[in-house]
C-alpha cells in the first residue's frame, strides 16, 4: 500500500457526544491526517440518540449534533468543511449526502475506528485496512473477555472489535512487564493523542494570572456496572480520585474541578476546598473548552482506576491539550514514566503527598515548567509526528 496520499475515514463519537472535550479528541486526527496530504473525512455512525448538552438529555433529533460539526470544521478547518458525514440513528445523512459518503467509502484505504464505537460501513471496499483503535485500555480488554451482561449490545460491538484487520491501543506500556492488561489473541500496536499544535500553541502565548486554578476536567463514574477481572473490581475516575481529596488543604495553589458523571460527591468535594464547576457545561463548545484550559494554571488530575491498577501507560487526551497549551500537568502515573519525559512541564505522582510536592516543584519556576509542557507536546503529541508514525505501522504490515 503507498504511503503518499491515503483516502481515509476517521469515526468518533462527537455527534453522540457533542461538548467541547470530546470534540477535541477525534477531530484533531481529522485534521492531522489532512495537513499531512491524505483525503480524510469524519464518519460517525453509532446507531444511538445523541446527548443534548443544553437540556441535559439524550434525543431522537440530531440537528444539534449535525451542527455542532460543521461549526467545529468551519471554525478550525474550513478546508474540510465538506468532508464529513453524521448518519443519525444509520438512517438519517447530515454534512455529505449519504451516496457521497458511499462512494469515498468504496474507494477507502483506511477506515481508523477511533473508540471502536461506530460501526462499519456497509460500502467499505473489502480492500480497506479497518482499524480499531482502543482509547480506554483496560476497561475494553476486560469487556472482551467477560462480556458483561449489563453492557449494552457488548456481543456486537465485540464481533465488530474482531471484525478489524488491526488493533492499535492508548495502553503504551501494554507489553511492559508490571501490565496486567489482557491482550487476548489480538496483536496490539500503541498510538497516542495527536495534538494539532497551531490551534493551541497561541494560548501558550497567554500566561495565566497568579490567582488562576489548576484544574481538570473529569466524570466522576463512566461504567454502567461492575469492571470485574479474575476477582478483582477496577473502578473509574472518581475512585482515584479520593485520594486527592483533601490536596486544596495542603497547598497554597487554587484548585479547581470541571465534574459530570453519576454521584459525583460534589458538597463533599466543595467542603474539601476544591472550587466545582458543571463540567458539560463550563467546555460545551470547543472554544470554551480551549478557554477553560487557558484560563487555567495548569492541570491536576488523577486517571481511572482500571488504567492505574492495570499500569497501562495511557496518557489523557485532555492532558495532551494542557500541554500543547503552555500549561504544565501534574497528574497520576498509569505506567507512562518510562514512555514519555516526566519531570519538567510534565510531572508525575502517585499518592497525595507526591501530587502536593509535584504542584509546589511546577509553581517555584512556573515560566520553565510552562516552556517545558510546550516542549514536551511538540516532541511526543504533535500529529505530523504521531500520525505519521501511526500510518507506518499500519502499512508496514501489508
Amino acid at each position: 500500500m503507498p504511503k503518499s496520499r491515503l483516502r481515509i475515514i476517521v469515526t468518533g463519537l462527537v455527534g453522540l457526544y457533542p461538548v467541547g472535550g470530546v470534540a477535541w479528541d477525534y477531530l484533531q486526527y481529522v485534521i492531522g491526517f489532512a495537513r499531512m496530504g491524505h483525503d480524510v473525512i469524519y464518519h460517525e455512525d453509532t446507531w444511538s440518540w445523541p446527548y443534548q448538552p443544553v437540556d441535559k438529555t439524550y434525543t431522537a433529533d440530531g440537528s444539534y449534533s449535525a451542527a455542532y460539526l460543521a461549526d467545529f470544521f468551519k471554525t478550525y478547518a474550513p478546508e474540510l468543511s465538506g468532508k464529513w458525514h453524521y448518519l443519525h440513528l444509520h438512517e438519517t445523512s447530515y454534512g455529505m449526502d449519504r451516496q457521497a459518503f458511499d462512494a469515498f467509502a468504496a474507494t477507502a484505504d483506511l477506515f481508523v475506528n477511533v473508540s471502536g464505537a461506530c460501526m462499519i460501513p456497509e460500502a467499505l471496499s473489502p480492500r480497506c485496512i479497518k482499524i480499531f483503535l482502543d482509547t480506554d485500555p483496560g476497561y475494553n480488554q476486560i469487556m472482551l473477555s467477560e462480556r458483561f451482561e449489563w453492557s449494552e449490545y457488548v456481543d456486537r460491538w465485540c464481533r465488530s472489535v474482531e471484525a478489524h484487520d488491526q488493533h492499535f491501543t492508548y495502553a503504551e506500556n501494554i507489553y511492559g512487564p508490571d501490565c496486567l492488561v489482557p491482550r487476548l489473541h489480538y496483536r496490539w500496536k500503541t498510538t497516542r493523542m495527536p495534538m494539532v499544535l497551531d490551534l493551541w500553541e497561541p494560548l501558550a502565548a497567554l500566561r495565566p494570572s497568579e490567582n488562576a486554578p489548576w484544574t481538570t476536567v473529569m466524570t466522576w463514574n463512566a461504567f454502567k456496572g461492575k469492571l470485574v477481572y479474575n476477582g478483582v473490581e477496577y473502578g473509574s475516575k472518581g475512585a482515584e480520585f479520593e485520594k486527592i481529596m483533601e490536596l486544596p488543604q495542603r497547598v497554597r495553589a487554587r484548585l479547581s474541578v470541571a465534574v459530570g458523571g453519576v454521584n459525583a460527591p460534589l458538597d463533599r468535594l466543595a467542603w474539601c476546598g476544591w472550587q466545582v464547576v458543571d463540567g458539560p457545561a463550563a467546555t460545551v463548545t470547543p472554544a470554551r473548552y480551549q478557554e477553560f484550559i487557558r484560563d487555567s494554571r495548569g492541570e491536576i488530575s488523577t486517571a481511572k482506576n482500571v488504567y492505574v491498577a492495570l499500569r497501562t501507560g495511557w496518557f489523557s487526551c485532555r492532558s495532551a491539550c494542557y500541554l500543547a497549551a503552555g500549561r504544565p500537568v501534574v497528574v497520576q502515573d498509569t505506567g507512562f514514566r518510562s514512555i514519555l519525559p516526566c519531570g519538567a512541564g510534565l510531572l508525575t505522582f502517585s499518592t497525595a503527598e507526591e501530587a502536593e510536592a509535584a504542584l509546589d516543584l511546577a509553581e517555584a519556576d512556573y515560566d520553565r515548567q510552562s516552556r517545558a509542557a510546550l516542549d514536551v507536546a511538540r516532541d511526543h503529541f504533535d500529529c505530523g509526528k504521531v500520525l505519521g508514525r501511526f500510518v507506518e505501522d499500519v502499512v508496514s504490515s501489508f
